[in-house]
């Protein structure tokens, strides 16, 4: 068989293999469980047996859950469907709205354009940074490691458009063999652009592949043209029309239709007023991942969707009875993919998960093969940040890089966010500072990031004033990257989002309330920024875990902002069965994706 090449497809003769350390998952959230499964949940752990079932939302680049998913689902995955990015730059790009202050009856709801983070912009520099050959190298990696999460009698299904489905085409020959492919499917749809000297492009491809020939397979059907506005009536066996033969009167159902074609044009695009509709640019309609899901999976299979976007698969897959597994390197995705899921009747239980520091150990070690290299990388790019931040670097620690006005400070890696295990090891090294160095009495520490791990703000921040450490969080800003204001000296760090709460109590029952949120504004324009007049209108959704027992975030309780419904409570309360002491932690997620934990103990 012909053979595409690359530049970077092999080394030293060899084909270039993807990553395949297996990472160990961290669990963040766990959602829409009852008190009672989370209890039987945690006798399980404790009884070393393996707990049910849970569908699971990553939060993470896909080079590293992967792999890191193999050990468990290897050969187990039943249907797979990606629609990886096009060679566009948008794939990370959302629109954020402001609603509307509570406190007024003005219309005063605002949108605005969300670039992606550095992680995400980073993500998309792995992928086409060296142009066409780079995006063929990581299509083949995730092709190769898609193939072996694929079940012998599985199928997958790759969708892309015009500017590489060639070139996919021929890698996925490659990977699945050129025998185990079954269709080239066209997606027609209905959209309008800017007139040019070149044909409307309205059509996706979608490839259709199997891992072999004995696959899962329910023949999907299109209705006759024209046929079902014959059929008026309905009753319990479906649509039928009258017929006469013979002078007697009989019913004739409407048949099953004819066996769906290769060219989709039944159903369109999503349009901008539909309520499916999420603002997200790579958007796909549901009706088209029902009809993939029900073609090639039955209920209960497991379905996989490596780039998550807006949640289109899993929230299709949940509705149809499937278990599903999806990713996103995007904050938002995942965001506004957990929003989606909510928002259907009686979503089963489902985990949010990330791998945590080990993500970037990984990074680094594949990235820098030459340790002394490494370190003058890390070096370079720390002091740069350092100073930004006028602070003095230091030698000699792994985690405290530097000082300022006597408190040290931790410069964030560009790969991945902060996470809790990082914050262990800053604080271990402090104590162990001011043990050898007698100068070092300060127990202040900086931990500026471009981005930081869902579970970190308060909990961490809890864990320091244990550990006697002032910590703060600062963000790294964007401007860093540009030389105009990085030479002007326009650089601000902002501190990482606040939330007031208040706690009321009468006997068993509690009432929460939120009464002041306060959020960097550094991603927001200024225009925008105006607008927003009541601290409410930062946030986007919030939950509450009330019996939270040092494991993980489980949400009992949650409000959040929708197309349908955009207002948000802003109490809530809860009657315990039990007395004793409690610990409470609350979760807030603002328009921009970021969240913020709160941690309250009481005594009922």
């Amino acid at each position: 068989m012909t053979e595409i090449i690359w530049d970077g497809k092999y080394t030293n003769g060899k084909k270039t293999a993807p990553i395949r350390i297996a990472l160990p998952f961290q669990t963040i959230e766990t959602v829409n469980e009852s008190v009672q499964e989370r209890q039987r949940t945690i006798d399980l752990f404790s009884e070393g047996r393996p707990s049910d079932w849970r569908n699971r939302l990553i939060w993470g680049d896909k080079k590293y859950v992967l792999p890191s998913l193999l050990p468990e689902f290897a050969g187990k995955v039943k249907l797979i469907y990606i629609d990886p990015p096009f060679d566009t730059g948008a794939n990370f790009s959302f629109t954020a709205t402001v609603p509307d202050n509570p406190e007024t009856d003005e219309d005063e709801t605002v949108e605005f354009t969300k670039q992606p983070s550095m992680i995400e912009q980073k993500a998309y520099r792995d992928t086409w940074g060296k142009g066409l050959d780079s995006y063929l190298q990581w299509f083949y990696e995730t092709a190769v490691m898609l193939r072996e999460l694929l079940a012998e009698d599985g199928s997958i299904y790759v969708h892309l458009d015009w500017h590489v489905g060639h070139y996919a085409k021929c890698i996925l020959d490659e990977v699945f063999g050129y025998d185990n492919f079954r269709n080239e499917i066209v997606w027609c749809y209905r959209r309008w652009s800017a007139a040019s000297k070149l044909y409307q492009n309205s059509h996706d491809v979608i490839f259709f592949y199997t891992k072999n020939g004995n696959y899962t397979w329910n023949q999907p059907y299109e209705p006759y043209a024209d046929e079902g506005a014959h059929y008026t009536e309905e009753d319990e066996n479906g649509r039928f029309r009258w017929q006469y033969l013979k002078g007697k009167k009989y019913k004739l159902y409407m048949k099953e239709g004819t066996r769906a074609k290769d060219w989709w044009n039944d159903i369109q695009y999503i349009n901008s007023m539909a309520i499916e509709r999420l603002d997200y640019s790579t958007q796909k309609p549901e009706a088209l991942l029902e009809r993939i899901i029900k073609a090639s999976s039955n209920e209960s299979d497991l379905v996989l969707d490596c780039f998550c976007g807006s949640g289109t698969t899993a929230a299709t897959a949940e509705k149809l009875n499937r278990r599903w597994i999806t990713c996103d390197l995007g904050r938002f995705a995942i965001h506004t993919t957990r929003k989606r899921l909510l928002s259907i009747p009686n979503v089963k239980p489902f985990v949010v998960q990330n791998l945590g520091k080990y993500e970037r150990q990984q990074w680094i070690s594949s990235e820098f093969e030459n340790p002394e290299q490494r370190l003058s990388v890390e070096t370079a790019y720390r002091n740069f940040i350092l100073e930004l931040y006028h602070a003095q670097p230091i030698k000699g620690y792994t985690w405290l890089h530097g000082v300022r006005q006597g408190r040290m400070i931790h410069v964030g890696s560009v790969e991945t966010p902060v996470a809790m295990g990082d914050v262990r090891n800053m604080i271990q090294e402090l104590w162990k500072m001011a043990g050898t160095e007698p100068t070092a009495v300060t127990n202040g520490i900086d931990v500026l990031g471009w981005d930081f791990a869902f579970e970190l703000n308060e909990t961490a921040l809890q864990f320091a004033a244990e550990n006697k450490v002032d910590l703060k969080f600062k963000k790294i800003p964007r401007e860093v990257l540009e030389k105009k204001a990085v030479e002007q000296g326009d650089i601000k760090f902002f501190e990482l989002a606040h939330l007031e709460t208040e706690l009321k109590k009468e006997g068993k029952k509690v009432t929460l309330a939120l009464t002041d949120f306060i959020v960097p504004p550094d991603d927001v324009p200024e225009d925008v920024q105006q607008k927003i007049t009541h601290w409410s209108q930062w946030i986007d959704y919030w939950a509450v875990d009330w019996n939270y027992r040092d494991d993980t975030f489980h949400n009992e309780w949650q409000t959040y902002r929708s197309k349908k419904n955009p207002k948000i409570e802003l109490s809530t309360a809860k009657t315990y069965e039990h007395t004793g002491e409690y610990v409470i932690i609350v979760k807030v997620i603002d328009i921009l994706g970021n969240d913020t934990t709160k941690q309250i103990k009481i005594k009922i």
